[in-house]
């Protein structure tokens, strides 16, 4: 089920689309505290964001900004200012739509299927996200607060199956199962070197502690 983070100050609004989102089969949150929005971006790791520009504490462009240091998952700005200055803006900082607002929740709808599926479906290369990493399936590389992190094949292939399970811990067995399927030998000796290289890598940029081992269950990244 994709998830759509909607953060938008008025009320109505933010209730209207989160209910009509709802409809559609995907699963909708408002941002609740708005001078905290990292935090439940973060804690959500939603597919999209429909994002205000005008907002008390900070605008939406310094929100798109911040976004943009962590993920690449698209961005609606939604804005009664549909001036063109805004909506370049918009799209200069990295947002991926612009939806005018008084707008038919319909063609929101529309306009937000139309990007999930550009960015997720028909072949396009999914993004894994965790903690503000985010892991390109498509040239199996790791992003991080503005570093790029080159991956070996086993390497990705670990983080790939803990990232999709995220939050449930993943035995040594699965772990070994899904590196043969892309290696001619794997054994736990093997399974332990790239752990080891792949947590040297991910400590190297800041990643400390993002693959946790469950003793005698296996490994766990929490979401």
């Amino acid at each position: 089920m994709y998830k759509i983070f909607v953060i938008e100050d008025d009320a109505v609004i933010a209730r209207a689309v989160v209910e009509h989102i709802a409809s559609w089969g995907w699963e909708a949150r408002k941002a609740e505290d708005l001078t905290h929005v990292m935090e439940e971006f973060a804690a959500f790791a939603p597919h999209l964001v429909l994002l205000d520009i005008g907002l008390p504490y900070r605008n939406g462009y310094h929100w798109c900004a911040e976004i943009r240091k962590r993920s690449q998952v698209p961005i609606v700005f939604l804005s009664s200012a549909s001036d063109n200055m805004n909506i370049v803006m918009a799209m200069n900082m990295g947002g991926d739509d612009f939806v005018a607002k008084p707008f038919s929740l319909e063609v929101l709808a529309a306009k937000i299927q139309a990007l999930l599926r550009r960015a997720y479906d028909f072949g396009a290369a999914p993004l894994l996200e965790c903690r503000g990493a985010v892991l390109d399936t498509g040239d199996n590389t790791l992003r991080y607060e503005g570093q790029s992190l080159e991956l070996s094949r086993n390497e990705y292939r670990i983080l790939q199956v803990l990232l999709e399970q995220k939050g449930r811990t993943v035995s040594r067995d699965t772990l070994m199962q899904k590196l043969w399927e892309t290696d001619s030998f794997v054994d736990e000796n093997t399974l332990t070197v790239n752990m080891a290289r792949l947590r040297r890598k991910l400590e190297g940029v800041g990643l400390t502690d993002f693959i946790r081992t469950k003793k005698g269950m296996g490994y766990l990244i929490e979401g």
